[in-house]
């Protein structure tokens, strides 16, 4: 129970035998699970394009955020990510309107002018009529990718980035802390817009229009300039960019592991994720991690570096990543067993259906909300710790 003192000062809750413990610097979820956990969201909306799971799959997403993500400025990415997905979804419903589709369709909602075009552009049509049948299409396919997007979103408000640049191996720390930093400026670039913009309203002083933007951009970029500066006179006092000595042979041995595996689970993840493509895409994907794990174990040993207090992967952890595996793995068993549930047809034009058991194995998706440790209350003493 949340109780709050005289003085307005929020306490910590009290967690009971069946409730996750308040998450804390030592027993917060290892980035890799968050992520692992939203890849296996990921993945099984590659797989369907019935409107009902992929609306599961977001709301399953959204609820584990709502409930999990602490006041850190990265966790306010969600709802980019899901204006992002609905920006998608538009997009592709114009280009439907205005470009064609080869779906073919009997209810025809409006007619537009029809570009003519020579004939080396055949196929290709500007304009003409518009039938509902391809609109559908173009919508399950649109939200294919904006679930695809929101579930990518989640991990980005979840995962905290600093503690995944600590799990990188060290063959990939240089391009890790790239990653980073890129990952980090613009949630931090937001906070302070929104730090001035609340500073200049409480002076009495527009927030809108050219002037205060320009008044507003200076101190904004001076201040990410001076997180930049400060930033790199760390990371030289402790070190970083120091390189030990390694034979040209290994060198030579670590590329070519790295990169052929690397490229071995790209082809297999397109092989997963292709209709027809399961049979070679995991051993090719099992392959390739394989190769790539032996050449970033070898590329390690150039990196001379420690870790402070690295992630531990307990029980909890393994919980959220493997109900992300579990989900991603029952969606593609889904597929093979009963494909036309998971893609309905536009062509007849039919109402789509919710697979009952599939839908049981998507819900396998909120079990972080009961095992992940809970964030500590806003404005309490361990609000700013995990940040």
């Amino acid at each position: 129970m949340t109780a709050a003192p005289t003085g307005g000062t929020l306490l910590t809750r009290r967690p009971g035998p069946l409730r996750a413990p308040e998450a804390t610097r030592s027993n917060a979820l290892p980035a890799g699970a968050w992520w692992l956990w939203a890849l296996g969201l990921a993945t099984a909306a590659s797989r369907t394009t019935n409107p009902l799971l992929l609306g599961l799959l977001v709301g399953v997403a959204g609820y584990v955020v709502a409930v999990r993500r602490t006041d850190a400025p990265w966790a306010r990415s969600y709802g980019t990510f899901v204006r992002i997905g609905l920006f998608v979804i538009g997009v592709r419903l114009v280009f439907s309107a205005f470009l064609g589709s080869p779906i073919p369709g009997t209810h025809v909602l409006f007619t537009l002018p029809e570009v003519p075009l020579p004939d080396w552009a055949q196929g290709i049509r500007l304009g003409g009529r518009v039938t509902v049948e391809q609109l559908v299409f173009a919508l399950y396919d649109g939200a294919k990718l904006a679930a695809l997007l929101i579930c990518v979103g989640a991990a980005n408000s979840l995962a905290n980035p600093a503690r995944l640049l600590k799990s990188l191996p060290g063959a990939l720390y240089e391009a890790g802390v790239a990653v980073v930093v890129a990952m980090t400026f613009a949630p931090n670039m937001v906070a302070d817009v929104l730090r001035l913009r609340t500073a200049r309203r409480l002076r009495g002083r527009p927030t809108g229009g050219i002037k205060a933007v320009l008044q507003i951009g200076l101190p904004v970029l001076e201040g990410a300039l001076e997180r930049s500066v400060a930033l790199a006179a760390s990371m030289d006092a402790r070190g970083y960019g120091r390189t030990a000595r390694v034979p040209r042979a290994v060198r030579h041995t670590t590329n070519v592991l790295t990169l052929g595996g690397l490229l071995g689970v790209c082809a297999g993840t397109y092989g997963l994720l292709a209709a027809q493509g399961a049979v070679y895409g995991l051993p090719l994907v099992v392959v390739g991690l394989v190769a790539a794990m032996a050449g970033l174990r070898l590329g390690g040993a150039r990196s001379v570096r420690t870790r402070y207090r690295p992630d531990r992967w307990g029980v909890r952890a393994w919980l959220v990543a493997g109900s992300g595996v579990v989900v991603a793995v029952s969606m593609i068993w889904a597929g093979a067993v009963d494909g036309e549930a998971l893609h309905p047809g536009v062509v007849p034009l039919v109402a789509p259906v919710l697979p009952l058991w599939p839908a049981a194995a998507v819900l396998i998706g909120l079990l972080p909300a009961v095992v992940a440790p809970a964030p500590p209350v806003v404005g309490g003493p361990r609000s700013k710790e995990l940040r």
